[in-house]
Protein backbone atom coordinates (compact mmCIF):
# COMPACT_ATOMS: atom_id res chain seq x y z
CA UNK A 1 0.00 0.00 0.00
CA UNK A 2 1.21 3.48 -0.87
CA UNK A 3 0.26 6.57 1.10
CA UNK A 4 0.19 10.19 -0.09
CA UNK A 5 -0.29 12.88 2.53
CA UNK A 6 -1.76 16.32 1.87
CA UNK A 7 -1.98 19.07 4.50
CA UNK A 8 -5.16 21.02 3.89
CA UNK A 9 -7.26 23.89 5.26
CA UNK A 10 -6.49 26.44 8.00
CA UNK A 11 -6.34 23.72 10.67
CA UNK A 12 -3.50 21.89 8.85
CA UNK A 13 -5.46 18.67 8.59
CA UNK A 14 -3.91 15.54 7.08
CA UNK A 15 -5.76 14.16 4.07
CA UNK A 16 -4.53 10.77 2.90
CA UNK A 17 -4.80 9.05 -0.47
CA UNK A 18 -3.99 5.37 -0.10
CA UNK A 19 -3.66 2.98 -3.02
CA UNK A 20 -2.04 -0.26 -4.10
CA UNK A 21 -0.71 -1.96 -7.21
CA UNK A 22 -4.21 -2.33 -8.65
CA UNK A 23 -4.58 1.49 -8.84
CA UNK A 24 -7.69 1.26 -6.71
CA UNK A 25 -7.65 3.83 -3.93
CA UNK A 26 -9.36 5.48 -0.98
CA UNK A 27 -9.33 9.02 0.35
CA UNK A 28 -9.25 9.41 4.12
CA UNK A 29 -10.55 12.72 5.54
CA UNK A 30 -10.90 14.93 2.47
CA UNK A 31 -10.14 18.32 4.02
CA UNK A 32 -9.50 20.39 0.90
CA UNK A 33 -11.29 23.71 1.27
CA UNK A 34 -10.41 25.86 -1.76
CA UNK A 35 -9.72 25.55 -5.46
CA UNK A 36 -5.95 25.26 -5.04
CA UNK A 37 -6.24 22.37 -2.60
CA UNK A 38 -8.91 20.68 -4.68
CA UNK A 39 -6.63 20.84 -7.73
CA UNK A 40 -3.74 19.35 -5.75
CA UNK A 41 -5.86 16.39 -4.75
CA UNK A 42 -7.43 15.87 -8.17
CA UNK A 43 -4.12 16.25 -10.02
CA UNK A 44 -2.42 13.60 -7.91
CA UNK A 45 -5.27 11.16 -8.43
CA UNK A 46 -5.40 11.84 -12.17
CA UNK A 47 -1.61 11.69 -12.67
CA UNK A 48 -1.45 8.29 -10.98
CA UNK A 49 -4.57 7.00 -12.76
CA UNK A 50 -6.19 6.09 -9.47
CA UNK A 51 -9.75 4.84 -9.13
CA UNK A 52 -11.32 6.15 -5.93
CA UNK A 53 -13.40 3.37 -4.39
CA UNK A 54 -13.96 4.83 -0.93
CA UNK A 55 -14.23 8.29 0.62
CA UNK A 56 -13.58 7.58 4.30
CA UNK A 57 -13.93 9.79 7.35
CA UNK A 58 -12.25 9.08 10.67
CA UNK A 59 -14.78 11.53 12.11
CA UNK A 60 -16.86 14.46 10.95
CA UNK A 61 -15.43 17.54 12.63
CA UNK A 62 -15.50 20.33 10.06
CA UNK A 63 -11.82 20.21 9.10
CA UNK A 64 -12.10 16.54 8.15
CA UNK A 65 -15.24 16.82 6.00
CA UNK A 66 -14.65 20.12 4.18
CA UNK A 67 -13.69 18.35 0.95
CA UNK A 68 -16.37 15.67 0.99
CA UNK A 69 -18.72 17.46 -1.40
CA UNK A 70 -15.93 18.14 -3.90
CA UNK A 71 -14.53 14.62 -3.64
CA UNK A 72 -17.92 12.97 -3.99
CA UNK A 73 -18.80 15.09 -7.02
CA UNK A 74 -15.39 14.63 -8.65
CA UNK A 75 -14.60 10.98 -7.95
CA UNK A 76 -18.06 9.45 -7.56
CA UNK A 77 -17.53 7.97 -4.09
CA UNK A 78 -19.85 8.98 -1.25
CA UNK A 79 -18.52 9.57 2.28
CA UNK A 80 -18.41 6.75 4.81
CA UNK A 81 -18.34 7.44 8.55
CA UNK A 82 -19.83 6.36 11.87
CA UNK A 83 -23.50 7.14 12.42
CA UNK A 84 -22.85 8.88 15.74
CA UNK A 85 -21.05 11.71 13.93
CA UNK A 86 -23.67 12.25 11.22
CA UNK A 87 -25.21 15.24 13.05
CA UNK A 88 -22.00 17.17 12.35
CA UNK A 89 -22.87 17.30 8.65
CA UNK A 90 -25.93 19.38 9.44
CA UNK A 91 -23.99 21.64 11.83
CA UNK A 92 -21.05 22.17 9.44
CA UNK A 93 -21.76 25.85 8.76
CA UNK A 94 -22.38 26.51 12.44
CA UNK A 95 -19.03 24.91 13.32
CA UNK A 96 -17.17 26.98 10.75
CA UNK A 97 -18.70 30.16 12.11
CA UNK A 98 -17.98 29.15 15.71
CA UNK A 99 -14.28 28.64 15.00
CA UNK A 100 -14.05 31.78 12.89
CA UNK A 101 -13.39 30.26 9.46
CA UNK A 102 -15.28 32.07 6.66
CA UNK A 103 -15.25 29.00 4.43
CA UNK A 104 -18.07 27.88 2.17
CA UNK A 105 -18.81 24.33 1.15
CA UNK A 106 -21.86 22.22 0.40
CA UNK A 107 -22.96 19.62 2.92
CA UNK A 108 -22.37 16.11 1.66
CA UNK A 109 -24.53 13.32 3.15
CA UNK A 110 -23.03 9.92 3.81
CA UNK A 111 -23.33 7.09 1.36
CA UNK A 112 -22.61 4.44 3.99
CA UNK A 113 -22.32 4.14 7.75
CA UNK A 114 -19.36 2.30 9.26
CA UNK A 115 -19.09 0.69 12.67
CA UNK A 116 -16.83 -1.46 14.83
CA UNK A 117 -15.30 -4.48 13.06
CA UNK A 118 -16.54 -3.49 9.61
CA UNK A 119 -14.03 -4.06 6.83
CA UNK A 120 -13.31 -1.73 3.92
CA UNK A 121 -11.67 -3.27 0.86
CA UNK A 122 -10.27 -1.97 -2.42
CA UNK A 123 -7.83 -3.64 -4.77
CA UNK A 124 -5.70 -5.91 -2.59
CA UNK A 125 -6.05 -3.70 0.46
CA UNK A 126 -8.10 -4.42 3.59
CA UNK A 127 -8.85 -1.83 6.27
CA UNK A 128 -10.31 -2.93 9.60
CA UNK A 129 -12.62 -0.42 11.30
CA UNK A 130 -11.93 0.33 14.96
CA UNK A 131 -14.41 2.54 16.83
CA UNK A 132 -12.55 4.74 19.34
CA UNK A 133 -14.97 7.34 20.77
CA UNK A 134 -13.88 10.14 23.07
CA UNK A 135 -12.67 12.84 20.70
CA UNK A 136 -16.01 12.60 18.95
CA UNK A 137 -18.76 10.02 19.51
CA UNK A 138 -18.14 8.37 16.15
CA UNK A 139 -14.35 8.54 15.87
CA UNK A 140 -12.96 5.68 13.79
CA UNK A 141 -9.48 4.37 13.13
CA UNK A 142 -8.60 2.44 9.96
CA UNK A 143 -6.10 -0.41 10.45
CA UNK A 144 -4.22 -2.27 7.74
CA UNK A 145 -2.71 -5.32 9.38
CA UNK A 146 -0.69 -6.44 6.35
CA UNK A 147 1.37 -3.26 6.13
CA UNK A 148 1.18 -2.42 9.83
CA UNK A 149 -0.47 0.97 9.37
CA UNK A 150 -3.12 2.76 11.43
CA UNK A 151 -4.96 5.91 10.38
CA UNK A 152 -5.93 7.35 13.74
CA UNK A 153 -7.79 10.54 12.87
CA UNK A 154 -7.79 12.84 15.89
CA UNK A 155 -7.80 10.01 18.41
CA UNK A 156 -4.04 9.63 18.85
CA UNK A 157 -1.16 11.91 17.84
CA UNK A 158 2.59 11.80 18.35
CA UNK A 159 3.04 12.37 22.06
CA UNK A 160 -0.53 13.42 22.76
CA UNK A 161 -4.20 12.57 22.27
CA UNK A 162 -7.18 14.21 20.62
CA UNK A 163 -9.01 17.11 22.21
CA UNK A 164 -11.85 16.23 24.53
CA UNK A 165 -12.97 19.78 25.40
CA UNK A 166 -15.12 20.03 22.28
CA UNK A 167 -18.84 19.18 22.42
CA UNK A 168 -19.42 15.45 23.01
CA UNK A 169 -15.77 14.86 23.91
CA UNK A 170 -14.98 12.52 26.80
CA UNK A 171 -11.46 12.35 28.22
CA UNK A 172 -11.86 9.21 30.32
CA UNK A 173 -13.54 7.35 27.48
CA UNK A 174 -10.85 8.34 24.99
CA UNK A 175 -8.01 7.16 27.24
CA UNK A 176 -9.76 3.88 27.99
CA UNK A 177 -10.56 3.19 24.33
CA UNK A 178 -7.00 3.95 23.18
CA UNK A 179 -5.58 1.62 25.80
CA UNK A 180 -8.08 -1.13 25.06
CA UNK A 181 -8.13 -1.02 21.26
CA UNK A 182 -4.98 0.69 19.94
CA UNK A 183 -2.12 0.00 22.33
CA UNK A 184 -2.72 -3.73 21.87
CA UNK A 185 -1.71 -3.47 18.19
CA UNK A 186 1.80 -4.59 17.19
CA UNK A 187 4.45 -2.16 18.52
CA UNK A 188 5.86 -1.37 15.07
CA UNK A 189 2.48 -0.26 13.72
CA UNK A 190 2.93 3.14 12.07
CA UNK A 191 0.28 5.72 13.03
CA UNK A 192 -0.87 8.30 10.48
CA UNK A 193 -2.82 10.90 12.50
CA UNK A 194 -5.31 13.58 11.50
CA UNK A 195 -2.75 16.32 12.17
CA UNK A 196 1.02 16.38 12.51
CA UNK A 197 3.73 13.77 12.10
CA UNK A 198 3.56 10.00 12.04
CA UNK A 199 4.40 7.93 15.08
CA UNK A 200 4.24 4.29 16.21
CA UNK A 201 2.31 2.28 18.76
CA UNK A 202 5.61 1.50 20.48
CA UNK A 203 6.54 5.17 20.84
CA UNK A 204 3.13 6.14 22.21
CA UNK A 205 3.09 3.22 24.63
CA UNK A 206 6.49 4.22 26.03
CA UNK A 207 6.51 8.00 25.69
CA UNK A 208 2.97 9.42 25.54
CA UNK A 209 2.40 11.19 28.90
CA UNK A 210 -1.37 10.69 28.63
CA UNK A 211 -1.13 6.92 28.30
Amino acid sequence: MQIKTFIFNPVQENTYVIFDETSEAAIIDAGCCNETEQKQLASFISYNNLKIKHLLNTHLHFDHQLGNYFAAKTFGALPEAHHEDVFMIETLEESLNYFGFPLKTEKQPLGKELTENDVVTFGNTILQIIHVPGHSPGSLCFYNQKDGVLFSGDVLFRGTIGRTDLPYGNYDELIAQIQKKLLVLPPKTVIYPGHGATTTIEFEKNSNPYL
